[in-house]
Order: C-alpha cells, then structure tokens, then sequence
C-alpha cells in the first residue's frame, strides 16, 4: 500500500474508533482511568462535546506509548462489539504497531510520563537542591496552605468518585462495608468489654466510628504508631483507601495532610531518598517552596498521617541503623523506621497494614496493634443488599447464602465474599435454589467460575490464560507482584483488564522516574493463576509439582521478618486437584482428562504423606483448607483419624474460615477430640463455625482477644455439641453482656462436666447468672470462676448456693481462686426421666443426707456481721466437711461466734480461723468448742504465726466400729468388762504470748473436761511462776495425755516442781526435759488415761494407788538432758524421784559429769527401790568413773548390769524388788582400759559374787595388760565369758593365754584371731572343766615359737582340743609339734588348717 492509501486508511479508521468509542464513554473512561491511573479526566473536559472528549482520550493515550496504545486496542476488540470489518484492519494496523497516524498528535505535544497529572502535577523541583527560600513567614503560611489545598484536591480527584473493585463488572458501584476491628494492646481508646469489635455493617458512609477510632489512642506523646493486622484479603488495602476518601471529604478533620504509601511500590525505589522526596517527589509536589511546606509540616507534624500498605511485603530487610534526618537519603524502610521510633518528623501518625507475622525490628513496643477481621454474617448480608439493587435478586443471594454452610464460611472473607457475589450474579437467572451455590463448593471453584464469568464474550483462550498463569507463578517466585510495561505484553494487558483481573497505578523508581505498573487485583488471584499453571502446564512435571505441595508455618518467628508470597499456593493446587475442576484444567492445558489426571494424583498423593504426619497447629490448619479444597471425603476421613486427641493452638491468628476447615475435617472423625486455643488472635465470629461438631470433647480458650461477641457466637454453638463435656474460657475479657448469652445456652448443655471463667474479671452480676445455671447442669463436677471480682455481699450469696445446691461439694476463695467442685448424683434427672419412682426420690434424699460440704472462704474481708449471717446459712446446710475462714476481718468476736457455732455446725474435718485477728486475751474463748464439741479432735492456736485451727475427728458412730474391735482385743487379753474409750483432744496453744495471768481462765474453760487428754504451751512466756500455778492447777483438769510447756523461760527451780509433780501425778508416766533447748513434755499412758477418764473424780487421781486401775505395772520414765546438775542437785533430784513410783526409768545427759557427781548419784541408788535403768548418755565420765561403777556391782546388789561405752554413754539396769539375787553383767567397751587400771578392776569386780559376762573390747590393754588381767584371772568369778577383742594383741598374747590355760581350771574353751577380726575370747563353766578347747587364727607362728607353744600345750593337762588355723605352720613345724607333745589320755583332737585343708591327729 502506497503512503496516501496507507493515509487514507487510518483516517478512516480513525473516523470509525472515534463513533465506536463515543458509543460507550463511560467504558472509555474506564480504560483510560486503567492505561492513565493518575490522568484527571475531568481537566479541560466540561466545555467539550462527546466527540471532542472521545478524539483528546484517544491522543492521551497514544501518547503514553506504543505499549499502552496497542494494548488499548486489544480492549477495544475484545471487549465491545466491534464489525469484523473494523475490527481485522484495527488489529492489522495498530494492534502490532506497525503504523500511527500523524494527525493523532496534532494540536497537541507528546507529554512525558511525569507530566500527565493536568494541573496537579506541577513540574519537579527537587527539594533536596533547592535552596530554602527566605520568605517572610505569612508567605511561608500560604505556600503551605496552597499545598494542603492541592493535596486535598488529589485526594478528592483519586477517591472521590466510587470505582468498581477489582475484577468486578463496570456496571455494580460497590458499597464499603465497615470492618471488625479488634484492639489487642492497652492502647485501646475505648472499652474492650465487648472485644473491642466497632464498625457498624449498616453504618452510612457518614457514620464510620471504625476509622475515627483507629486514631484516639491514648498515645498523646511519643511515636503514634498503628499497625493493622489482618489476613489475605480482608480488606487492608481498601481500609486504607478508604481513610483517604475519608480525609478527602473532610471527615478526619483531625489531620491537615494525608500520604498514601504501598511497600510493593516502594520496593521498586533502588536508590536512597529523603523524607521530603518521598513526600513530595514520589507522592505530590507543591506548586512552590517546597522547603517551607517541608517545613510546615515538622511544625505541625501532629497533624500529619502517612499510610504505609503492606508493611509484610518490604523487601530491603531493614538493618540496626535508621535513618539519621529527614534529609540524610535512606532506603524506604528506613525512613518508615524513623518515622515509627520518632526521629523524623516527631509527633507524626503512622498507620502501617500487615499480614500476621513477625514484624520488623523497627516498630515501636508501644505502637497499638488492631486485628482486622473479615464479615460475620450480619456484614455479609449487608455487603449481597448492596452488591445486589434487584431486590428479587437480592433476596435469592441471601437464601443461596443461608442454605450453604460453604458459601458462608467463604464469604467471611471480604475479597472472597465478592467474588461469591459475582459468580452468583451470573449463576442465579439460570439455575434453581439451591444450585448456584452447589457450583461454588469452595474457593478455587469460585475462582475458576469468576475467570468463566468475566469473559467478555463466553470465551476463555487457553493461550492467554496460560500465559497470564506463567506470569503469575513467576512473579511470586521472585517476589515480584508488580509488573512493569516492559514484563507484559499488549494482548495481556488487553485479557488481564477485560476480565477485571489486573489492576494499573503510576509507580516511582525514584525522583522523576515515572511510569505505568499493573498488579493483579489481589494477591491470592496471582497465587490462583501461579497455581493454574502449575497444573496446567507440560512444562511442569508431576515432582515439580508435588515440591509446591508444602506447609508453611505461620508461627511468629524471629529469624522470618516476612511472610512469603505462595502461602495460599498449595490451597489453590488442592482445590485444582479435584475432581470439578478437571474440565476446566483440561480446557486451559488443552490436553485430555486422563492427562489432567495423572497431575492432579500428584498432588493428592502429596497430601495424603501430610495428612498423616503430626504437624504443628499452623501447619494443621492450612492442610485442612488443602484438604477441604480438594472434596475428596477418603482424604478427610485420612486426616481427621490422624489428628491426635488433643490439638494445641498457640499464638498464631484464627479466622472463622480457618475453624470451619477444621469443622469440616472433624465431621470425618470418629473419635472425640480436645480443641486448646491459647493465645490465639480469633476473629469474634469464629466460634459459629463450630457448630454442629459432635466430635468436640474439650474446648478451651485462653486468650484477651475474644470478648463479649466473641462468647455471643460462641453461645450459638454450645447446644449443638452434644459430646462437649469440659469448656474453658480462660482471660477472655468477657463481661456481664456476654455472660448472659452463655448461660441461656449452657442450659441447654446438661453434658457438661467441667466449664471454666477464670482470669475474665466478672463483676458481681455475671458471677451470680453464673451459679444460677447450676442446677440445670446435673453432671457438672468443677466451675471455675478464679480471678473474679466480687464483692462480700456476692460471696454470701454463693455460699448460699454452695449450701442449697445438693450437688456442690466444695467452695474454695481464695486470693484469685473462685471454684465450685460438685458431686454429680449417681442417676441424673435426665437419666431417671420425666418421672422418677418412689426408690428413685429415695436415693435421692438418702444423697442429699449424706451429702459433705467444704467451705473455703480466705482473704475475703468477712467481718462479724458477714459470719453471723453465714453461721445462719450453715446451721441449716448439709454437713460441713471443712470450714476455712482464714485470712478474714473476724476479729475476736467473729472467732468468738465460729467457736461457740462449731457444735451446731456438723463439721468433720477442720474449722480454720487463722489469720483473723484473734487477740492473747481472747484465746480462752477458743476453748468453749472443747467442752461443747464431742467430735473435736484438736485445737490449734498460734498467734505468732497466725493459726487458729479446729480439728475434728469423724463421727462417733462412723468410729464406733473401730473401737469395739480394739477394745475386744483388751478385753480378751486383760479379762476385764468391755467399755468403750472416750475421744481424746489435742489443745495447741503454742506461741500465743500466754502469761501467768492468763492460766485461771484456761484451765477454768478447760476444767472438767476428762476428755482432752493433750495439751500443748510451748512458745508461751509462762516463766516460773506460770509453771508453778499451773503445777498446782493440774489435778484439776483430769487425766491428761500429754502436757507440752516447752519454750517457756523455765527455771531449774520450776523444772524441780514438774520433777515432783511426775512424782505426785498417778496419771503422768513420762517426764522429757532438755533444759538447754527448753523442752518440756509430760505424757501419760493412753490405756490408763482411759481408764482414770471414765468417770474418776479429780481427788481420787491423787489418791488412789496406781496399781489399783491395772493389774500390771506400767514404767513411768524420766529424762532430763542438756543441764549441768552440782552434787547438791543431784542429791536433791534423787530425793525427789524417791517418792515416785516404780518402775521407773530416769535418763540423765550432762556435758561433764564429775567424779563427785557420779559418786553422790551412785550413793542414791539404794534408796531407789523402784529404779529399774539409769541412763548416762551424751555425757563424758572420767576414767576413773569406771572404777566407781565396777564396785556398783557391791554396793548395790539390785545392780543387774553396768554398760559404759566410750566413756559418753552409760547405762546401769536393775533388778526389781522382788529379785534378791542373780547374774550380774559388765560392759567397758572403747573406755580407753590400759594396764594401769587392770589391777584395780579386777580387784573390785572380784568382789561381784556372780560375775557372768565381762566385755573389756575396744580398749587399750595391750601385751602388758592383757599379761596383767591373765595373771588376775584366777581371782575374777566370771560364769560366763571374757571378751578382750580389739585390745591391740599380739602374739605373744595367743601364747601367754595358752600358759594361763592350767592355772584357770573353770575355763572351758579360749579362742584367739590375730587377723584382721582382732577376737580374743575366753569361755567359763561354774564347774572344773574336764577338758578343753583351744582355738588359735592366724597366729603367724614361726619355727622358734614351735617349742614354746608345746611346752605350755604340755602343761595343760586337760586339752582335749587344738585348733591351728592359718598360723603360717608348714607340714615341718607340725610334724615337729606333734614330735614334742605329750598326748594326754584319752581323745585329743589337733585341727591343723594351713589354707582351708583339715587334719586330724588321734593318738
């Protein structure tokens, strides 16, 4: 074609675009708002005709490029009804760029990309080159004030008018919908009683109290840092393009400038840029001054708010350093790091959006974090009223909606409900109820029906829709969600916007680096199409694939400061991999079914290895949307009996949509399951999604993210668990309103078993709604209420519920606790029916009688009127298995009441009162409880450590048994009538301050009391005259078990007086004093204090003999220890003990006891007739006291035996009185003998008439005194046996022993052992003996001892016996032994045992 035909051509052409496109204007200004994001369509417009607009938007944008030109034209022929005619030579022509007319830049000049914002974009002055002007300060004023004019202008041009949402058709004007906000710090401006959920879902456009709120932190000083959290497709982005239409309409009146900024357009920034360039260079620059606008805003920077979308898509990791002024160049993060800590511009606001995850270092702690949760239900019909203006419509939406659980889960995400909405729009007019929501089961579905439903024409071209997937997949692998003009083709750009499914902005790569970048609408739609061509792609082979098959965790790690961009990937593949989606993948791969097949087995077989791993609770949850996407019930039944028994949640953010995944995998189980969710953010509706599980057995949630809605949902739920039997709401900030809807649905929970309100701080009025629904709840067995604030009045009240209700078997406050512990009956009214019989109401009331009840009331402030009352609720409750009053305002006359009340009260286990403020003065009227109590098994009192304690033993009858058992063993044993002891009583008043002063009125309240048998002093200031008066005091109160006065400051005076009262007293049998440690105790015997119980009076116990109540004598013992007694006391302690009757056994422990000492103790025991053991222990005699008690034998015949060891412990037992004569016994073990004392002690032991055993082991004789007590031997009368072991012997010994054998005639047998046993021991007969035996051990005999040892041998005419045993004799030195021998008549026996061999030689 020549040049004029080629001319005449595109003229016609061009006549023809033009009355095509004035047709459709609005569709026009669509696309140029597409290909020109920041083009004012309104510059310059208003005065033109159609026509005229039409020709202007054509040369814009051709002048924006070849690209964008050819691209526009792709639109133009895809999505209008465009003739073939036109439209072959349109793509012929303009759509390959192979030519352009010359008239389409007449009139005007081809304009750069950075000069398209007609009248709003002013042209670039740098600010950070340009010299601050020195201006007066009103010029200053207004150049700032022009610039916030603009800047609210820019902002009413982008955002004012409502633009169709993403992938939505031109013709719905979506409406915004308010979301759920939920604060999670103290920085909360308003109540969080209700979980801090604001936005109304019918709140007008001038009525959004959500984002004024987003701003009334209390943060007044310091950085005013916001961060909004929420997942994938929420509504971030849009909340943050909403506050700026907000700002732009006047309504955030609060802020004079507003800046928008997305961390994916940021990213593109390579270089480093001030914080007026970001301002001003990259958002909009100020007509003029741009210092003195700068500088404006620092001085009223409290009026400044920037916005930074998708602070989890910042790709430059942001290291320590920050930047160091607002005009040092620093990455983007940076920057947005000082503005956060306060170091650029201070007094700034800062509103960041993220995706949960770890964060960057560079927020702030303080800064305030706000979830943003998707629609509950309330919100999603709201959004369909307003997607939908045909009411008839509308109402088939919302019945589509209501009937599927599926659709609604989906729908609970914002971006997803949209789509929702467009599928149904498109699927309603053609389908019946019911079947337009069966077509979109789940979110890929959904998907590929909005792919099918935004095509222009029907038609969906393979080849576009791979490419666009190829694009899709990778961009997420390098991380890149923008794409430039250079990463896109025309004809793509062309289906990416006729289906709605990219999205065009300007973007910066730096201070006048301009340009065009397109995105898809949303994340997840990448991830769909990164998915689609996984699938569909031949480039991709099945392990390719099965590695895209993973978990990510989506816990808050610390080395991961960004989540990743294909965390929905493996949804997608899984939704891809089922059975619907075949037809579709395999028109897309234009391959057949069973090739889409194989790939789709792939994934599914990757899924089962996950299935049945354990996996971490993130990780859980994800693979139930996998699971779910795929509709495979095979695959869910897999994973749900794979799934442990309890399922842990912890710290990680939870939708509604999450919970119903995992709703709909635990319907395939057949086992229960517990549910623990701790620390988890929830979305406030999610626990509607629980509805219906019969698998849920425990349910527990601990977090501060829940709140009043968050337990109105979950009230819904509650009945339709039928298997729920435990139920935790641990710190879940609800309050009385959400209370209220839990208890309506609890009623109809009669399962439940244990349910927990702990740590939720419930006023009074929530308290009591609680304890109303007890009743209703017959299998209940714990509620707990801890960490409740409750006032007296309110605890009254729950005792009187702990009393009325026959189930409560416990009531514990205290500090935090606040718990119910109940006893289910054994059959529940559910389980008895409507009408129980006559034996039914029977065990009923048989319960109920024998129901026991623990009250535990501590640190509650009760006073004296608070017990009176709740005295009057017990007297007519049930019986009382421990009362605890601890830690109260009691005072003495509270304490006073308890006590007097404790008989009426049917207590069987404790009353405690400690801690209450219980005076010395009043400690008697504690007593009252012994006298009136039958039960009362002990009473402690200790006001140093504030403990007021009463024990009570259990019934008479219940021990009745137990008695008459014990009582007829006595019987059978003693012959005496059978007669059933009385309880005895403990009565601890220790370290109570009691005084002298103080006895009369004890022992007045004790008086007459025979069944107390045990009380206790110690700790008291008694002192010596207490002592003494409650010496004189003790007859009057009966026979006692036990009296402790320990730690009392007693004198060795007073210690005399116990001394003679032991000795007075029929009834005390035991008297342990340690004077040192000041422990005093005296006890009496059980049996007889029983039997002088039953009915004795006082005087008769003085009187009586003690014999006279037992036919056998019972020992009375004494010990003091720890006290240095003079002659002169110990003569006056053994005048003392001589009134005392026997038996008696008296232990005495002195540091050092004197010679004298001794001397003056030994004289007194012949006047000590009843003394049957004295005890020495602990206390050092000297060795000349072991002469002094080896002529005890003499001076006291009743002495029956003496054992001293190691000169500490000596002890003398006597014989009775009935017992003249018999053997005596010596023990002088490790005494330190040495040869100068065996003459001496053999002296006097031979004065011993019948010596029977002498033990003098473990001394120091040695040869020299062992040849000593061998010579004295003859003169000693021992019966028995001499033990001399361990004396340091030799051998010489062994042979001096042999040569004593014939002056000792009453020697029976003699044995020595040389090794290692040291044994040397000599056997005695009363009679002559008329043989021998001789017994030597490893003796190391040598050659030269062999004569000299038959030369004694030879002497002994009686031996009978001889025993060599390892004596180092060889069969020589025997044979020579046996040469010089003179055999004796009769039998001798030699046993020679070299090394264990035996021989025998008979004569």
């Amino acid at each position: 074609m020549d040049h004029v035909s080629f001319q005449l051509g595109t003229t016609n052409l061009w006549s023809w675009l033009v009355r095509l496109l004035s047709k459709d204007p609005e569709w026009l200004n669509a696309k140029v708002k597409f290909f020109l994001p920041k083009m004012d369509l309104s510059s310059g417009d208003e005065a033109q005709d159609t026509t005229q607009r039409v020709i202007l938007q054509l040369r814009r944008l051709y002048t924006q490029g070849r690209a964008t030109w050819q691209a526009f034209i792709h639109c133009v022929c895809m999505e209008l009804d465009v003739p073939l005619d036109l439209e072959v030579p349109l793509l012929s022509t303009w759509g390959h760029g192979d030519g352009f007319p010359s008239q389409l830049g007449a009139g005007e000049e081809s304009q750069p990309a950075s000069q398209l914002h007609h009248g709003l974009k002013r042209p670039h002055q740098s600010c950070g080159s340009s010299p601050r002007l020195k201006q007066c300060r009103n010029h200053q004023l207004e150049l700032a004030r022009r610039y916030l004019k603009l800047l609210r202008t820019s902002a009413q041009q982008r955002y004012g008018s409502r633009i169709p949402g993403p992938g939505q058709p031109l013709a719905f004007h979506q409406a915004y919908i308010p979301p759920i906000l939920q604060w999670s710090r103290t920085t909360a401006p308003f109540s969080a009683q209700d979980g801090a959920v604001v936005g109304d879902p019918k709140a007008e456009d001038d009525a959004d109290v959500s984002i004024r709120d987003l701003f009334s932190t209390r943060a007044d000083k310091g950085p005013r840092v916001t961060v909004l959290l929420g997942k994938a497709g929420m509504g971030k982005t849009t909340l943050a393009h909403r506050l700026c239409q907000r700002w732009a309409a006047g309504q955030l009146d609060r802020f004079q400038a507003l800046f928008l900024f997305e961390f994916r357009q940021l990213n593109l920034i390579t270089s480093s840029v001030t914080l007026p360039q970001l301002l001003f260079d990259l958002y909009l620059s100020p007509e003029a001054g741009s210092d003195s606008v700068f500088q404006y805003l620092e001085e009223h920077a409290g009026g400044v708010l920037l916005i930074f979308d998708g602070l989890d898509q910042a790709l430059h990791s942001h290291s320590s350093t920050e930047a160091e002024g607002p005009e040092a160049p620093s990455p983007a993060l940076a920057l947005f790091s000082g503005l956060c800590r306060g170091t650029i511009l201070p007094g700034c606001w800062v509103l960041a959006t993220s995706r949960p995850g770890k964060l960057p270092d560079c927020l702030p702690t303080e800064a305030a974090t706000v979830h943003m949760w998707g629609f509950d239900r309330p919100r999603v019909e709201e959004y369909v009223g307003r997607f939908f203006s045909d009411q008839e419509w509308q109402e088939a939406a919302l019945a589509e909606l209501r009937e599927n659980r599926h659709l609604q889960s989906m729908c609970a995400v914002p971006a997803l409900c949209q789509v929702t909405c467009l599928c149904l729009h498109h699927l309603l007019p053609g389908s019946s109820p019911g079947q337009s929501a069966a077509l979109l089961p789940t979110v890929t579905q959904n998907y590929v029906q909005m792919v099918s439903t935004l095509s222009p024409r029907g038609h969906l071209p393979p080849e576009s829709l791979l490419g666009l997937s190829e694009m899709a997949l990778r961009g997420l692998e390098t991380g890149k969600v923008i794409f430039s003009v250079g990463d896109i083709s025309p004809p793509m750009v062309a289906f990416g916007a006729a289906l709605g499914l990219l999205t065009s902005f300007c973007i910066c790569t730096g201070p006048g680096h301009q340009g065009i970048g397109y995105a898809f609408t949303h994340l997840s739609l990448q991830e769909f199409f990164a998915a689609l061509y996984l699938m569909a792609s031949p480039k991709v082979d099945k392990n390719a694939l099965a590695r895209h098959v993973t978990l990510n965790s989506r816990w808050v790690l610390r080395t991961k400061a960004r989540l990743g961009l294909l965390d929905h990937l493996p949804t997608f593949l899984a939704g891809l991999a089922s059975y619907a989606c075949r037809p579709f993948l395999s028109h897309v791969a234009q391959q057949d079914e069973m090739w889409v097949s194989d790939k789709q087995a792939a994934v599914m077989l990757a899924l089962r290895k996950l299935a049945i791993r354990r996996l971490t609770g993130p990780k859980v949850v994800a693979l139930c949307h996998c699971v779910g996407e795929t509709q495979e019930p095979e695959l869910a039944r897999l994973m749900a009996q794979s799934l442990p028994s309890h399922l842990s949640f912890h710290n990680f953010p939870l939708t509604y949509t999450d919970l119903s995944a995992l709703t709909n995998i635990l319907r395939h189980r057949n086992a229960s399951i517990h549910l623990d969710f701790e620390g988890c953010p929830l979305e406030p509706h999610c626990p509607e999604a629980l509805a219906g599980c019969k698998q849920i057995e425990n349910l527990s949630f601990k977090s501060r993210k829940c709140g009043d809605a968050f337990a109105e949902a979950l009230s819904k739920s509650l009945p339709t668990m039928e298997s729920l039997k435990k139920l935790g709401l641990a710190g879940c900030k609800i309050t009385a309103r959400g209370i209220s809807h839990l208890m309506q649905a609890l009623r109809l929970c009669p399962q439940l078993e244990e349910i927990s309100f702990q740590d939720n701080q419930l006023k009074d009025r929530a308290v009591l709604n609680i304890v109303e629904v007890l009743p209703s709840l017959p299998r209940l067995q714990k509620l707990d209420l801890s960490r409740s604030n409750v006032s007296v009045s309110t605890l009254l009240c729950l005792t009187k519920v702990a009393v009325t209700c026959p189930t409560v078997k416990m009531l514990q406050v205290r500090e935090t606790d606040l718990i119910f512990l109940l006893s289910p009956p054994a059959e529940t009214a559910a389980e008895l029916g409507a009408a129980p019989d006559l034996q039914g109401n029977a065990n009923q009331r048989k319960e109920a009688q024998s129901r026991s009840l623990a009250l535990r009331l501590l640190q509650c402030q009760l006073g004296i009127h608070d017990v009176q009352e709740l005295i009057a609720q017990l007297r007519e409750g049930p019986r009382l298995e421990e009362v605890n009053l601890s830690g109260n305002q009691l005072d003495d006359e509270g304490c006073r009441l308890m006590a007097e009340a404790a008989s009426q009260l049917h207590i069987t286990r404790n009353l405690d009162l400690s801690n209450n403020g219980l005076s010395v003065d009043r400690v008697h009227c504690m007593l009252s409880a012994v006298n009136t109590c039958q039960n009362l098994a002990e009473l402690h009192i200790s006001l140093l450590h504030k403990t007021v304690v009463f024990t009570f033993a259990p019934e008479q009858e219940e021990q009745e048994g137990i008695w008459k058992r014990t009582a007829l063993r006595d019987s059978l044993t003693h012959q005496v009538p059978f007669e059933l002891p009385l309880r005895s009583t403990r009565i601890r008043l220790t370290h109570c301050g009691l005084q002298a002063k103080h006895l009369e009125q004890l022992c007045r309240a004790l008086g007459g009391s025979c069944h107390h048998s045990h009380l206790d002093l110690s700790g008291n200031a008694l002192g010596d005259e207490g002592v003494a008066q409650l010496a004189q005091l003790l007859p009057g109160l009966g026979a006692l078990q036990s009296l402790n006065l320990s730690e009392n400051g007693l004198s060795l005076d007073t210690v005399f007086i116990l001394i003679q009262c032991f000795s007075t007293l029929q009834w005390l049998l035991h008297l342990d004093i340690s004077f040192e440690s000041q422990r005093v105790v005296l006890r009496g015997d059980r049996r007889g204090r029983d039997r002088l119980a039953g009915g004795c009076p006082p005087e008769f116990l003085a009187g009586v003999p003690f014999l006279a109540f037992d036919q056998c004598c019972v020992p009375k013992s004494f010990c003091l220890r720890q006290c240095q007694l003079e002659p002169l006391n110990l003569t006056r302690l053994c005048e003392t003990l001589e009134k005392c009757p026997g038996p008696l056994e008296v232990e005495l422990s002195f540091e050092v006891l004197s010679d004298q000492s001794l001397e003056t103790l030994l004289q007194h025991l012949p006047r000590l007739p009843q003394l049957s053991l004295l005890q020495l222990s602990q206390t050092r005699l000297s060795p000349k006291s072991l002469l002094l008690l080896a002529d005890l034998f003499s001076l006291c015949p009743r002495v029956q035996k003496v054992d001293i060891r190691s000169l500490y412990h000596m002890t003398l037992h006597f014989r009775s009185g009935e017992e003249h004569e018999g053997e005596c016994c010596g023990r002088f073990t490790g005494c330190g003998l040495s040869q100068e004392h065996v003459e001496p002690l053999c002296w006097l032991l031979s004065k011993c008439e019948d010596l029977n055993q002498l033990d003098l082991s473990a001394n120091m004789l040695g040869d020299d005194g062992l040849r000593c007590l061998l010579e004295c031997l003859p003169q000693l009368p021992i019966s028995g046996s001499l033990d001399l072991s361990h004396n340091s012997i030799s051998l010489e010994s062994a042979l001096g022993l042999v040569k004593t054998l014939p002056s000792c005639p009453h020697i029976r047998e003699a044995s020595v052992n040389l090794g290692s046993e040291q044994s040397f021991w000599i056997y005695f007969s009363r009679q002559e003996e008329a043989g021998k035996t001789l017994r030597l051990s490893q003796c190391n005999l040598m050659p030269e001892h062999v004569p000299r040892l038959a030369t004694d041998l030879n002497q002994a005419l009686k031996l009978t016996a001889l025993t060599l045993t390892q004596c180092g004799l060889g069969l020589e030195q025997l044979i020579v032994l046996l040469s010089l021998l003179r055999c004796p008549v009769g039998l001798f026996t030699l046993r020679w045992i070299p090394h264990f061999v035996y021989a025998s030689v008979r004569p």
